[in-house]
């Protein structure tokens, strides 16, 4: 049974750093004053996914001119291998898209496999790699996707 999705917005800034920090590690992990900054941006949107009604992940981007960036995507380990981060990530697709992007990046960490390969499926192809990108001093990859060859839906 697919998540249900809903727009995210600052009421949720709570929620989404609870579901942050049960994903990523404690030097990667935005807290709720953090969530609810991006979120009052101009151009940042995001969507929270639900499983039997409780709260599974969420993904979160922003729009500048013709370009979106995901600043973050997650699924909770408990809810994973289910197909909620490919239904995150048609969204995000979807929302850019309506945002009027025509071009979609992300960074993703060499060391997380199951993310690359999903992007990968998706459509995303690698336009970069940022050396020591994150606090454990993993690379990441820069990855790109056109809106009109997206794949994730």
């Amino acid at each position: 049974m697919p998540g249900v999705i809903e727009k995210a917005g600052v009421a949720h800034a709570g929620v989404l750093a609870a579901l942050h920090e049960q994903c990523f590690p404690p030097a990667d992990r935005w807290n709720a004053s953090a969530m609810a900054e991006l979120l009052a941006l101009p151009g940042v949107a995001a969507a929270l996914i639900c499983e039997g009604g409780q709260p599974a992940g969420f993904v979160m981007l922003r729009c500048v001119v013709d370009e979106a960036e995901i600043l973050t995507l997650c699924v909770l380990p408990a809810c994973r291998r289910r197909g909620l981060a490919r239904q995150l990530l048609a969204h995000a697709l979807a929302m850019a898209c309506d945002l009027g992007a025509g071009t979609v990046f992300l960074e993703v960490s060499v060391r997380n496999p199951a993310a690359t390969e999903l992007y990968a499926q998706a459509g995303f192809t690698r336009q970069g790699l940022r050396k020591a990108y994150y606090p454990d001093g993993s690379d990441a990859l820069i990855l790109s996707c056109a809106c009109g060859e997206r794949k994730a839906d």
